[in-house]
Order: structure tokens, then C-alpha cells, then sequence
């Protein structure tokens, strides 16, 4: 062979190493970018969807708490014509009074996307509560609630609040109804839990949340339904403010007692609720 040879056959490159770290490093890297954008692009396109179902979803669990929709006989086609019914008021939880339209512009709420939940973790919108406050443990309170009232010829027939508390695992997040005397429960469900399925997570089955249907919150002005232990007795004098207790959840049961008593105490709807009674 010549030196000609020689010297072109060594001047051919190396066969590039597929396997090398640098291109499964860059295969990998080009795999994360595409999902990263085929992610972030779904996320946004689906946004509005995502809103949508979690309103409806919303709107749902007040009707359910107003006694408006059946299960299995109210279509979801039904959910936006029946919510239209009420009038969506903003609750200050700190005067305890409702706010004028006036005093919604000034707070600059924008009652549409208010997001109590949210607002309750950040501290220029809520306060901290202490030990003794916090019997729903809590930690912390909105400074503004929303409340749905139904209304009829001039009267209030439901008042649905948004309440919450802690049970044994989790917060339970839900709504109560109560008659337009603001004292005699009309409904109650829970939205959101963490409980123990067949235990604690029995707050959402459609058989215990009927037993709340006619029970009375307040006794001489002071907050007096109790989830107790056991079956209600009908024929005790005090039945009206009692609700059986959920079987095998004892922690559950007084956890939903005492979002009882936090929400329609003094520290949460109790003053409004007896101005709005008078």
C-alpha cells in the first residue's frame, strides 16, 4: 500500500459512539422538553374546561345541600338553571355583615373568582386563629365568606354557607343549608374528604346527610346540635339538636360537630344569622 493510502485511510473520521453519555443525555433532555411543552400547552388549553367543571361541581353540592337536587331524578343539565335561583352575597366574617355592592368595589372583590380557600392562607386577606378560637382547627379564617340565599316572593327560603373543619386524616370541606328561619337545617354535604372509606368517609353517604334534614343549630341563641354517639334517641327532649353518630369514626363525628359549632358560632356565621333572624 502506498503512503498516499496510508496517509488518506488515517485521515477518515471515527464512527460517532451512539451510546455515548452526551447523546443519551441529549435524547433525554429533547424527550423532557417535548413533554414539558405537550404538558404546559394541555394545562392551558384545558384550563377553562377545568374551571368549568369544579363551578359546576360547586353549584351541584349547594343545590344538593338545598334540597334541589335529587340524585337520579335532576338531570346535570339542570345544575345552571336551578343555581340562577340565588343571589350570591359576600359574608365580612370580621363585622359579620353582609356587604353592599358599594363595599364589594371597595374591598376590590370580584365575587366571580373569590376563592375563600385560597384567600385563608394568605395573611393580609385572614386572620390566625388562637387555640380557644380554633375548635375547628383551622389555623386560619378568611376575612370574607360567600353565601347563597333563595329567595321567594320577597322571602328567604335557603341559606347555604360554606363551612369546614378537620376530621380524623383531613379537612372536610362542604356546605350547610339551613331554612329561611337561619336555624332549622335544611341540608348538608361534604365536597372534599380524606376520611376512612366505609368510616369517616361515610359524611358523604346520602343516608347519614338526611338525618341532619329538620335537626335545629341553636338553643336560647347558643350553638346546640351535637353528632353524639350512637342513635338518637326520637322520644329525648333533645333530639332536635342531635344527629347519630357515624359507626366506627368517633373522630370524624366530633370533627363535623365541632365545624358545627366554629362556622355558626360567634366566630363565624352565629352573629349574622341572628341579625338576619330579626
Amino acid at each position: 500500500m502506498s503512503d498516499s493510502q496510508e496517509n488518506s485511510d488515517s485521515k477518515e473520521p471515527a464512527t460517532k459512539n451512539k451510546d455515548s453519555l452526551a447523546n443519551i443525555l441529549t435524547v433525554a433532555l429533547g424527550v423532557c422538553f417535548v413533554c414539558a411543552v405537550v404538558v404546559a400547552g394541555s394545562a392551558v388549553s384545558l384550563k377553562p374546561t377545568i374551571k368549568a367543571n369544579k363551578e359546576l361541581d360547586r353549584n351541584k353540592n349547594i343545590l344538593i345541600a338545598a334540597g334541589l337536587f335529587k340524585q337520579g331524578e335532576t338531570q346535570e343539565s339542570e345544575i345552571d338553571g336551578l343555581f340562577e335561583q340565588f343571589t350570591v352575597r359576600v359574608v365580612d366574617l370580621q363585622n359579620k355583615t353582609f356587604l353592599t355592592e358599594d363595599q364589594i368595589a371597595e374591598a376590590n372583590l370580584d365575587i366571580s373568582k373569590y376563592d375563600q380557600r385560597k384567600a385563608a392562607k394568605i395573611p393580609g386577606m385572614s386572620m390566625e386563629l388562637s387555640n380557644e378560637q380554633d375548635i375547628a382547627s383551622i389555623s386560619r379564617r378568611a376575612n370574607y365568606s360567600v353565601a347563597y340565599l333563595l329567595e321567594k316572593d320577597g322571602e328567604v327560603e335557603r341559606i347555604v354557607l360554606p363551612v369546614h373543619g378537620y376530621g380524623l386524616w383531613s379537612t372536610l370541606y362542604g356546605f350547610l343549608a339551613l331554612q329561611g328561619d337561619g336555624n332549622t337545617v335544611a341540608g348538608i354535604t361534604f365536597y372534599e374528604q380524606k376520611e376512612t372509606a366505609g368510616l369517616g368517609g361515610e359524611v358523604d353517604n346520602p343516608s347519614w346527610k338526611n338525618l341532619w334534614v329538620g335537626k335545629e343549630i341553636y338553643q336560647d341563641g347558643a350553638v346546640a346540635l351535637k353528632v353524639i354517639k350512637g342513635a338518637v334517641d326520637k322520644s329525648a327532649p333533645d333530639a332536635k339538636y342531635q344527629v347519630d353518630g357515624l359507626a366506627g369514626a368517633t373522630l370524624t363525628s366530633k370533627g363535623v360537630e365541632n365545624l358545627i359549632a366554629y362556622w355558626m358560632g360567634d366566630e363565624g356565621f352565629g352573629p349574622l344569622l341572628s341579625d338576619f333572624k330579626s
